[in-house]
């Protein structure tokens, strides 16, 4: 597995988050929740709510 460099900052929402949402919602969610762009090249994980499950990734503008 290839890692991220160590100036990346990831971020872990602690509320419910639907896991339905796609792509988009999640970064409108980062956007308005967060106070970051969301192709600012961090990472984020949200967690569903029976919390069995995480979804993570990054949004790079790249």
């Amino acid at each position: 597995m290839i890692g991220p460099s160590r100036k990346v900052r990831g971020h872990l929402a602690c509320g419910v988050t639907h896991m339905r949402r796609g792509i988009d919602g999640l970064s409108a969610l980062v956007e308005t929740a967060i106070k970051e762009a969301a192709g600012s090249g961090a990472i984020f994980g949200f967690r569903g709510k029976r919390a069995d499950r995480i979804k993570a990734g990054a949004i790079s503008d790249r």
